[in-house]
């Protein structure tokens, strides 16, 4: 919680300066590879969505606009510089040889579902188009299933936010009125939580 706290205090900021400008930029920049904190910034931008401080409509489309625009310009570079340039450049963004060729072997396994689900994903979501790119996957049936995915992907985690935003002092109240026992139900949710995010977030 402290953690999510500091992420909190740094994006907040940003993002109620420059509103779903920000949200669109970070994403953009998120999707090819720089690696920013993508999912943190949707759950920041919902629960400022539900203090009605930003514009939820605002915020679904320019998230979504932007994690799809980064996925194809993560495409774009990938089919542009092809397999060999990944191999030589990829470890400076994190995708090394070992890694690249796991990613190029789920593509090649799931084919379009790999890019429809790939941002629920660690490191998969940042190099989705990277590596469809390089594998020369049609563009039209990346750009339909990525679109799916990224809509999918923004609206789970803006929903978790808005939840999160309008209900975190109930949750707070009901687990103060169970005591001990609200504690413990919490502490094992959270715990549960944690270990299927870690899969979720597992390197490749």
């Amino acid at each position: 919680m402290t953690e999510f706290s500091h992420i909190l205090g740094l994006l907040e900021p940003w993002v109620h300066e420059y509103g779903a400008v920000a949200i669109f930029l970070i994403l953009t920049l998120e999707s090819f590879g720089v690696p920013l904190p993508g999912e943190s910034l949707l759950i920041v931008a919902a629960i400022l969505a539900g203090r009605g401080e930003i514009s939820f409509p605002a915020l679904l489309v320019s998230a979504w606009i932007g994690a799809v625009t980064g996925d194809n310009i993560g495409y774009l570079i990938g089919r542009k510089l092809g397999h060999k340039a990944l191999l030589r450049f990829g470890g400076m963004v994190g995708l090394t040889a070992d890694r690249l060729r796991k990613m190029e072997a789920i593509f090649v396994r799931y084919g379009a579902l790999t890019v429809a689900f790939a941002r629920f994903f660690n490191i998969l979501r940042q190099l989705n188009g990277v590596v469809a790119g390089s594998l020369e996957m049609d563009w039209r049936r990346f750009l339909v299933f990525n679109a799916l995915g990224g809509a999918f992907w923004v609206v789970v985690w803006t929903i978790a936010g808005f939840y999160l935003g309008k209900h975190g002092a109930d949750i707070a109240a009901v687990v103060h009125k169970l005591g001990l026992f609200g504690v413990i139900f919490v502490s094992v949710a959270l715990l549960i939580v944690l270990i299927y995010m870690f899969l979720l977030r597992k390197p490749l």
